[in-house]
């Protein structure tokens, strides 16, 4: 793919890219089936609805007054050099660059470690779990090699977890924090899972999703783990 895809655009963010004003760029493509998936519609590796250079001369306007841009998705390094050719030249427009990513690419995470100032991985189950929810069993590793990679780094880096009550129990959780807070991360954040879309005998409840926010005893437990831990019941 010789031109990046870009399939959605937020235009101004506080949240997506901790400490700057921010857009975010939603790139089409993934090799993830995540049962919880919220952007389905980026998943096939196809045509993007946004014209790149058009994007990239409304970036233009917005420099001095957005201080980053986020490459999302779908998984944004899933198109591999066109992605980091466009990071470049976002990068030299004079933003800081964000990445959301699943981790499933370590080797071209090593590619962009010069071009990313910060990223947020998700760690999305325990091993045990991570190839139900997302459908490839080499995932977990290649998750974990990224994450002990951009940890080496130095660099800004917020791990994830998306508490979808099918996958991940308040034990799972707690593994995971540990893993993390063992490894060297300092930043956590604990998400809750909205049901976009729940097969019959598959739905969860609002007890069930809103369970791990009302623990006190884990919350104090998980807090402990991190310099930063951010909760987002919403």
């Amino acid at each position: 793919m010789k031109q990046i895809q870009i399939g959605g655009l937020v235009s101004f963010t506080t949240i997506d890219f901790p400490g700057k004003l921010a857009a975010v760029l939603f790139l089409v493509g993934c090799p993830f089936h995540c049962v919880y998936c919220s952007n389905e519609h980026l998943i096939p590796l196809g045509n993007g609805e946004y014209d790149p250079e058009k994007v990239f001369d409304w970036l233009k306007s917005r420099a001095g007054k957005l201080e980053g841009v986020v490459f999302s998705g779908g998984e944004a390094l899933m198109q591999a050099d066109a992605t980091i050719e466009y990071m470049k030249r976002v990068r030299d427009l004079g933003f800081a660059i964000g990445l959301h990513t699943n981790g499933f690419y370590p080797e071209l995470l090593k590619k962009v470690s010069d071009i990313v100032d910060w990223i947020g991985l998700d760690f999305k189950a325990t091993r045990d779990h991570y190839k139900a929810l997302t459908g490839l069993d080499i995932a977990y590793n290649r998750m974990i090699e990224s994450l002990q990679y951009w940890v080496s780094l130095g660099k800004g880096i917020e791990v994830r977890t998306t508490c979808d009550p099918r996958f991940v129990s308040k034990a799972d959780l707690l593994e995971i924090a540990k893993i993390s807070a063992g490894l060297g991360v300092k930043d956590f954040a604990v998400q809750k899972y909205t049901p976009y879309h729940e097969a019959v005998g598959q739905e969860t409840t609002d007890a069930e999703r809103n369970a791990f926010f009302e623990d006190d005893a884990l919350r104090d437990e998980i807090n402990a783990l991190f310099d930063h831990v951010a909760w987002r019941n919403s």
